[in-house]
């Protein structure tokens, strides 16, 4: 069971790292087009209305709204049916190995909302974006370290995959507290309804993926018509998912592999084409320091380096928690800022708190700068810490000298 554990940790990882440099190029991608002769285009596109009718019930969004509720409702789905898993038999299925990553996921979530409100404490206006800067890009940030290539620990992959596995559950947590509309009971009761069935279906030990997939677009509908946000129906959805269904399937495992590559190659990439464009005609670096970007990029680069390192260096001096084998606490600092990576979830959160043109784009600049920075910083900052031999080799070359001791 442990080695099949943990060859689909490094399934999952090698799957991850490459999504997030299909992530970076089209993000860049989108930079480019908004700053070109095609802006108009890119910025048409994304506003085009959508229609979907069946009788007189209809849903009519722009085309971004179907992608950020609609798309992203999949993602969801993926990150419910990841964090099922963890829980169950992955990185957060002890105490021993979720209580790092928990500790320092709550700092890193905590500590830049702090600094975000603490830098627009003045500006009532801004104040809904608090929770922007307290998300982490799991793709980006492992698209980064992939490119320190074979040095890199497992075991520090695993944490920072731990800790935005746990930032994610925070993240779901904010937005259906904090980014809900008005509810419409009528329309809350249809989702409980299905969501009913979902469980009905689960209790049942179902191996097919059909009735889960079928109700899940049912409960999404309902819940995308009830003013709770929409993408909360994928997480909902796939909590009812079994890990071990009739015959000894594993549905979970199933459904999670399946849409890993779609969501990773297609999804997120999309997602972030459509929402990482900003026009940087006129912008100044006075705009870069006004309160809302600054306060969501020194979120990230500052808040989430306190937050995650400093309540990490706590609980295991406290005798809390205690760091992996072979990793330093060098590397857990270079970790602290490649989770500081915000990108996806932050950009979606953003979108979440802001209705106006020019709040939603000084977040992109916040966000953007704030990743950026973090990235590089957190990249040489990583070269510098790591070992030369790579950390596959150094385990087999300890294996080999422990066996010559025996």
């Amino acid at each position: 069971m442990i080695d099949k554990v943990s060859e689909a940790l490094r399934d999952f990882l090698k799957q991850e790292s490459a999504g997030g440099i299909v992530l970076i190029a089209a993000a860049a991608l989108a930079l480019l087009a908004a700053n070109s002769p095609l802006a108009s285009t890119y910025f048409g596109g994304l506003g085009t209305q959508v229609t979907l009718a069946v009788g007189d019930f209809a849903i009519d969004k722009a085309l971004i709204l179907w992608i950020n509720d609609g798309l992203m409702a999949v993602f969801f789905f993926l990150i419910g049916l990841e964090v099922k898993r963890e829980v169950i038999e992955g990185q957060l299925s002890s105490w021993d190995k979720a209580s790092l990553p928990l500790v320092a996921a709550i700092g890193g979530m905590a500590i830049p909302a702090l600094v975000f409100l603490g830098i627009n404490s003045g500006y009532p206006e801004n104040q809904a974006g608090w929770a922007i800067p307290a998300a982490t890009d799991i793709a980006f940030a492992l698209g980064i370290l992939s490119l320190l290539g074979p040095r890199v620990p497992v075991a520090l992959k695993a944490l920072l995959l731990a800790i935005a596995v746990i930032d994610d559950i925070g993240a779901i947590t904010i937005i259906a507290l904090f980014y809900s509309g008005t509810l419409d009971t009528d329309m809350l009761i249809g989702a409980a309804v299905a969501f009913a069935a979902l469980i009905v279906v689960n209790r049942l030990r179902i191996a097919s993926s059909m009735p889960y997939v079928l109700l899940t677009i049912v409960m999404w509908v309902f819940v995308l018509k009830s003013g709770v946000h929409a993408t909360l129906a994928g997480v909902a959805a796939a909590m009812t998912v079994p890990l071990i269904a009739r015959g000894g399937s594993a549905p979970l495992v199933r459904m999670e592999h399946a849409l890993h590559p779609w969501v990773a190659f297609l999804i997120i990439p999309i997602f972030g084409f459509a929402n990482a464009g900003v026009s940087l005609s006129g912008i100044s670096p006075a705009d870069l320091f006004a309160p809302l970007p600054l306060g969501i990029a020194l979120g990230l680069l500052i808040g989430k380096q306190i937050g995650i390192f400093g309540f990490a260096f706590v609980a295991v001096k406290a005798g809390f928690a205690k760091l992996p084998e072979d990793v330093n606490w060098r590397q857990i600092h270079g970790l602290s800022l490649l989770a500081a990576i915000g990108f996806t979830m932050s950009l979606f959160i953003g979108n979440l708190a802001f209705d106006s043109a020019a709040q939603v784009d000084a977040v992109k600049l916040g966000v953007l700068s704030g990743s950026l920075i973090s990235a590089l910083a957190g990249f040489f900052l990583l070269k510098a810490a790591l070992p030369d031999t790579p950390a596959q080799d150094a385990a087999d070359t300890a294996q080999g000298k422990a066996e010559v001791a025996s």
